[in-house]
Order: C-alpha cells, then sequence, then structure tokens
C-alpha cells in the first residue's frame, strides 16, 4: 500500500508557496503575564542536512514525521529561516555565537589560510576551530545557573583537540570530535564515543557490527542528561547526524514496501528514525513533569546534500539549490518552536536566522547582560510566546569567502554562487524558487545591496581576500 495513503499527516502544506495550512487546535495558548520565577529547560534539536521540505508540516508527502509534526501543530512554525550557513561547520558556528558568516570565526568548513592542517580522507586541508574568546550559547546560558550539555556532533572543533565543547562552555559533552576522526567512525554504528572527556568503545558495535545506531546512542545520552538535571534548569543541544550521507540505517521497515531504491529508502528512514527517538525523548519529558517547563526547538543545519533523493522525496520542494549553496534551497531551513500552553498553535512568516537564536535564548534565560557587544541576531521571543515583531527590515548576510555571496532585507534577496560573478537579485515573496533575476531590471538595488554588503564583512586571517 502506497505511503501516499497509509501516513498520517498532522499539517498539510504546499511547499512551493511557502504556505503551511493549520488545523483548527483550539484557542491559543495566553503568553504568560510575567516571567516565571523556574527558569524554562531549553531543547535545541538540530537535523543534519534536512531539506526544508523533509517533514510532513513542511509539505513532504512521502516520509513519515509523526513526532515533529505534532510539534509543529501544537507549537509554532517559521516558514522563512535561514540557517547561519549553507555547510554544517559555518552554519552551526553561527548558531552557537550569534554572529553572520560575515563576522564567524568559521566561515566554511575548510579554510584557505591559517588554521591547523590536517586530512580529510588522505587529502590535506586546513580547518578552523572556534576560539577561546568566542562567547557560545552554551556560555551564556551557564552563566545564567543552567546547566548545558551537548550531545553527538559538534564540528567547531577543526582539527584542535584543545576546542572541544567543555572548552568552549559546555559542562557535559557525548558524542563525537573532527579532531578525533576515528570518534565516528563508522559514520552511523560508531566504536568510540566521547563521555565527556574520556574516549569509550561502544561495546555493541565492536567488529563493525551494526547494534547501536548513533541516533539511538544520542537519544539515550540526552535522556540520561535530562535525568540528571530534572530539578535546575538545563540548556541541551542534541545535533543529530541524521539524514548526512553516507545514508546508514538497516532498519528500513517504515518503507520496505515502497519501490524506492534502497538509497532513498535509507534516506527517508534515517529521518523517520529521527523522528521516533525525538517522540522517546518528548514521552521522558512527559514522565518526568517537565513538558510544560522546557522550551523545544528543531531546526536543520542546513538544506538537502546533492545526495539525497531530491526528486525522488521532495526534499526542497520547488527550492532552487541544494546544500552548500546560497539560494534558498540549501540555506532555508525548517524551525519549530514548542512550549504547552506557553508557545500558541500559528505559523509564522517573519524572516529570521541562526544568528537569532543566541540573544533569544539569553533573553529567555535572563542573561542579556553576558552577551557580547557585536552581534548579528536579534531577541525573536516575543514570536515564540504570541506576540508580534518586526524582523523583516534589517539585512540578512552570508558568504563563503571568494566564493558565494547572499543578503536579504524584506522581499528581496541577491545571491552568486560563483566567484567574480554579478549577484542575482530575486523577489523572494513573489519568487521564492528565485526563477527570474531582476538584477537588469533593478540595478539600483543590486547598487544598495553590495554596499551594505561590504558592512558585513570583517577580514580574517584564515580566509584572506585581495585586498584585505
Amino acid at each position: 500500500m502506497s505511503i501516499m495513503f497509509r501516513k498520517r499527516i498532522l499539517l498539510e502544506s504546499v511547499c512551493g508557496t511557502g504556505m503551511l495550512i493549520m488545523p483548527h487546535l483550539g484557542a491559543q495558548a495566553q503568553q504568560p503575564a510575567a516571567v516565571k520565577e523556574s527558569k524554562p529547560n531549553i531543547i535545541f534539536i538540530l537535523a543534519d542536512d534536512m531539506g526544508y521540505c523533509d517533514l510532513a508540516c513542511y509539505g513532504n508527502k512521502y516520509i513519515e514525521t509523526p513526532n515533529i509534526d505534532r510539534l509543529a501543530a501544537t507549537g509554532t512554525a517559521f516558514t522563512q529561516c535561514y540557517a547561519g550557513s549553507g555547510i554544517s561547520s559555518p552554519s552551526r558556528c553561527s548558531l552557537m555565537t550569534g554572529k553572520n558568516t560575515g563576522n564567524t570565526t568559521i566561515r566554511d568548513n575548510f579554510c584557505t589560510a591559517g588554521g591547523i592542517e590536517g586530512l580529510k580522507g588522505t587529502k590535506p586541508i586546513r580547518r578552523m576551530h572556534l576560539q577561546p574568546n568566542d562567547t557560545t550559547i552554551a556560555t551564556v546560558l551557564g552563566s545564567a545557573g543552567y546547566r548545558t550539555c551537548l550531545v553527538n556532533k559538534w564540528h567547531l572543533d577543526g582539527f584542535n583537540p584543545e576546542a572541544t565543547p567543555l572548552n568552549r562552555g559546555f559542562d557535559e559533552f557525548y558524542g563525537w570530535l573532527i579532531s578525533t576522526t576515528y570518534s565516528n567512525d563508522p559514520y552511523y554504528y560508531p566504536y568510540w564515543r566521547f563521555n565527556n572527556e574520556k574516549l569509550e568503545n561502544v561495546k555493541e558495535n565492536e567488529g563493525d557490527r551494526h547494534i547501536k545506531h548513533n541516533t539511538d546512542l544520542s537519544t539515550e545520552d540526552a535522556i540520561k542528561f535530562i535525568n540528571r538535571n530534572k530539578d535546575n534548569p538545563f540548556f541541551l543541544y542534541l545535533a543529530y547526524d541524521a539524514p548526512h550521507e553516507p545514508y546508514i540505517i538497516d532498519e528500513t521497515g517504515w518503507y520496505d514496501d515502497e519501490s524506492w531504491n534502497m538509497n532513498t529508502k535509507r534516506y527517508a528512514s534515517l529521518i523517520t528514525h529521527m523522528d521516533r527517538a525525538i517522540g522517546r525523548l518528548l514521552a521522558e519529558l512527559d514522565r518526568l513533569g517537565l513538558r510544560e517547563n522546557t522550551l523545544v526547538i528543531f531546526a536543520s543545519d542546513n538544506g538537502a546534500a546533492k545526495q539525497a533523493p531530491l526528486a525522488e522525496l521532495g526534499c526542497k520542494g520547488s527550492l532552487k539549490g541544494m546544500k552548500g549553496q546560497l539560494y534558498e534551497g540549501g540555506i532555508r531551513v525548517p524551525f519549530i518552536v514548542n512550549q504547552p500552553g506557553k508557545v500558541p498553535v500559528r505559523k509564522l512568516n517573519n524572516i529570521i536566522y541562526f544568528p537569532d537564536v543566541m540573544p533569544t535564548l539569553a533573553a529567555l534565560a535572563g542573561a542579556t547582560d553576558k552577551l557580547p557587544q557585536k552581534l548579528n541576531g536579534i531577541n525573536i521571543l516575543p514570536l515564540f510566546y504570541g506576540q508580534s515583531l518586526d524582523t523583516d527590515n534589517r539585512l540578512l548576510y552570508w558568504e563563503f569567502p571568494g566564493k558565494q555571496r547572499a543578503a536579504r532585507r524584506g522581499d528581496w534577496k541577491v545571491v552568486t554562487i560563483k566567484k567574480d560573478a554579478p549577484l542575482e537579485l530575486y523577489n523572494i515573496r513573489e519568487d521564492m524558487t528565485e526563477s527570474v533575476n531582476l538584477a537588469d531590471k533593478y540595478p539600483e538595488k543590486v547598487a544598495q545591496f553590495e554596499e551594505e554588503m561590504k558592512t558585513m564583512r570583517v577580514p580574517t586571517p584564515n580566509w584572506p581576500l585581495p585586498g584585505e
């Protein structure tokens, strides 16, 4: 029987138009009159390389994601959220530091100078890492009394073993590091895994056995952390690997009846498997009586990769581009906020992006005085709790130094994904597929963007440009 008929869809959408059609779920929750004395727990769940339209609640017709869909159906879903970048390290750096890629320490996965040299396979490359003076979300929330934990993927240590999460504000860490390459090899059934500073064996996966999937390991670590900290405020950053390639998962029963190839079945299974794990996490919050005092956020770090079944499963809908590009398909991501009784049921078209997360969570924790002075993000907390806020009249900026640039203000976006190529101009409100380049029609808008974009870039020794 086709999955089109057997799956339960909690939210319907027409991804190509950017609309979400919400079912009526009763009166919206009201914003509390005053902040509770008990600080809310915060869980930020990040998928890896999951496309904007990979969820049923964002328009997918094939992949089963009932638990994430329920978060959207009972919370607030943003339709115009942008990641910090089109690939992992710079996007996560932007998320952690509140800065865009014109200002962050890490602006691409590999740097052209500086950093530390290492190997990717057999190829020598250079990577940059977060510096000791980089203030992270964990640093800020820790100063406000939160116990902070990263589970699974950091990707901000480069080849520096002294740039771990524990060195950059987190109290606890369970997962893998770039600087210890075998700590996540093989990718989804690892034999080595960090328990804080100690690298331990996952005995079940010894001898390349596929017993404990990394998504399950990560969820177990997250649940244990929550149980240890149920009596004090905590910040859990749960950064899953799914559905990053290589698409390795032995459990594909959700889709065994489909006529898809195994690559497609495994990609879909990685997402549904992650969704099931999120359901376990939410059930544990309910069991502990923590759900109403826990803000849960779900997002993806960038768009779907070229290896994904982009057309077959509609991973990016009608969006242009993919992971590694600054077109919409590379940087527009789902962003769902949920807290029962406090976050209302609604769909928002406000333009937001990853640099907003740090000042927003700082405001929630009462720690805005601990923020660095120069941030590119703004506090969007009012949008989480039923209020309105103008987030569109500002410049959002992205770059892959010397290769790609993009910026958006209001309805308008400029982008180029080729070195030294002129900027393309699109009216995203009318043309979210970036099909009609209006640069020749509105040269004055392009020129204005060019001038504003210059103010967004701070020179860096790790990605030096000519003349800097």
